[in-house]
Order: C-alpha cells, then sequence, then structure tokens
C-alpha cells in the first residue's frame, strides 16, 4: 500500500507540474510572441541526474566495447563551465567515458559490425495529460554544453514516431577539444537513420514529441574516450554559443552515416 501511495503522489505531482507548465505557456501567450527563455531538456547537477540517463554498447550484440555516464562535481570556480546567460551556477557534470573496440564476438558470425557506445535520456514518467515529450517547435536550436576529446560523437534523439527505432542524429561538431564550449545546432538539420543508416525518403523531425536525448560514437576508431556534458537545450539565442553548425559547412563535412548502399552521406545544404 505504501508503494502504491507513493506512485500515486509522484503522478499526481508530475501532473500538477504539467498542469502549471502549459498553463504558464498559455498565459504567456508563448505560441504567438514566442517563447521568454530556453527550455532545459537535462543537467547534470546532482549525482541523481546521471541515474535518468542509460548507457548502451555493443556488448548488447556480442561486442567488447565498454562505457559509463559518471557525474563529476565542479571543485571550484575556475572549472565551472558556467556562462553568463546560466541562471544558476552549475555544481557538475557527466563524464561519459569508455574504450571501444572493433573485435567481433567468435561465437555470432553473423556480426559483421561492433565499435559503438552511447547514452540517452529516460523515458520521462507519464502524467494526467499522457506521456510526457517535450515540444521544442517554438526553438530553433538545440544547445549543448560540452568538452570533448575531439572524437566523431553523435548527437541522437528519438521522437514519438511511427517506427520505434528511428533516430534522428546530427554530427556533435566541437570546436575546441579538451575546453568547455556551448555548441548549437538546428532542429531542421538532424538526419532520420534507423539501425545506423539513413533512411529515404526523409521525414520531418517531430517537434512536438521530442522522447529522449542523448550521445552515441559510431567512429569504430579502437580506444579510449571521453566527452563530458554538463547541460542540454533548446534556444533561439544564438549569441550563447560558441559555435553553431552551419549548414554550408555541414554540406561539406563527410559523416560516418551511410545509405544503404554503403555510400557516406554529406550533411544537407541549407
Amino acid at each position: 500500500m505504501r508503494t502504491t501511495t507513493a506512485l500515486r503522489k509522484g503522478f499526481l505531482g508530475r501532473s500538477v507540474d504539467e498542469f502549471k507548465r502549459l498553463a504558464g505557456i498559455a498565459f504567456r501567450a508563448d505560441g504567438v510572441k514566442g517563447p521568454t527563455g530556453p527550455l532545459l531538456l537535462h543537467e547534470f547537477r546532482d549525482p541523481e541526474s546521471v541515474l535518468r540517463c542509460k548507457t548502451m554498447t555493443d556488448q548488447e550484440i556480442g561486442g567488447v566495447s565498454s562505457c559509463a555516464l559518471d557525474w563529476v562535481p565542479f571543485h571550484n570556480s575556475t572549472d565551472s563551465s558556467a556562462s553568463p546567460s546560466t541562471p544558476t551556477q552549475s555544481t557538475g557534470y557527466a563524464r561519459f567515458h569508455g574504450t571501444i573496440s572493433t573485435e567481433l564476438p567468435k561465437n555470432k558470425p553473423d556480426i559483421q559490425r561492433t565499435g559503438y557506445a552511447a547514452w540517452r535520456t529516460l523515458d520521462r514518467p507519464p502524467t494526467a495529460f499522457g506521456r510526457s515529450l517535450w515540444d521544442i517547435d517554438m526553438y530553433a536550436y538545440l544547445a549543448m554544453r560540452v568538452r570533448s576529446d575531439g572524437r566523431s560523437y553523435f548527437i541522437n534523439l528519438q521522437t514519438e514516431s511511427v517506427v520505434p527505432t528511428d533516430l534522428h542524429q546530427h554530427r556533435l561538431f566541437a570546436k575546441r577539444p579538451g575546453e568547455w564550449e556551448t555548441v548549437m545546432v538546428k532542429w531542421n538539420d538532424f538526419v532520420r537513420t534507423n539501425h545506423g543508416f539513413v533512411m529515404e525518403p526523409q521525414t520531418e523531425l517531430l517537434r512536438r514529441k521530442i522522447r529522449t536525448v542523448g550521445v552515441g560514437l559510431t567512429d569504430r576508431v579502437p580506444g579510449p574516450f571521453e566527452l563530458c556534458i554538463e547541460r542540454i537545450w533548446a534556444t533561439n539565442d544564438v549569441e550563447e554559443a560558441d559555435s553553431v553548425m552551419d549548414a554550408s559547412e555541414a554540406g561539406r563535412t563527410e559523416s560516418e552515416l551511410r545509405d544503404r548502399q554503403g555510400k557516406s552521406i554529406r550533411w544537407k545544404e541549407a
């Protein structure tokens, strides 16, 4: 009985919070005037924040790559990644790290490709208004505060798609490896994929039904990796960015994404 009561209270609490959020949007007329501020998708302010994420590797199919998502506190102000536009001081960040291996499983001859690791946020708990999804329709950019090792990471989005295994992906182009930076990507520049292959025809990102966000590493380069993430949010304020992935630049950039014929794609032009 205690467990049931606790779960019901949590459900009601989430429903009240969702009602307040929707009422606030209506009161401020965000749909007409535009949002008054950024929309936080996930931040790593405390140790519990990494528990609201899950990790994945090729061990699921017999590979031996490994990864972990650990919470790391900022020890002093000089180590803080908070920017002037950040409303509250950050207290920590997530460290996504591990080792990539392309070794094939000896007992599974049908597996011909390994060498990946990833993490994503968990599905958000439901409310009285239904499944909890992010509506980013009023925002132009996805923003991430990261410190990269320079490897070819992908930003992964899951939507409430008809095909549950579909992902919308974009390269995380860090310009200053080893340093904290804010990277932005236009929501419209994400590419629909399924099991690592680009799908045709491309369909528009369901901007009002974003389920999860995460990062993957599929460059298949053996060895250690490390990517630190402080927070992820939706925004219209391009001045927050240290770098913005421009569509014309993206169009000249090769990626690890391939079509069904095995041809490497380039990011689409504007």
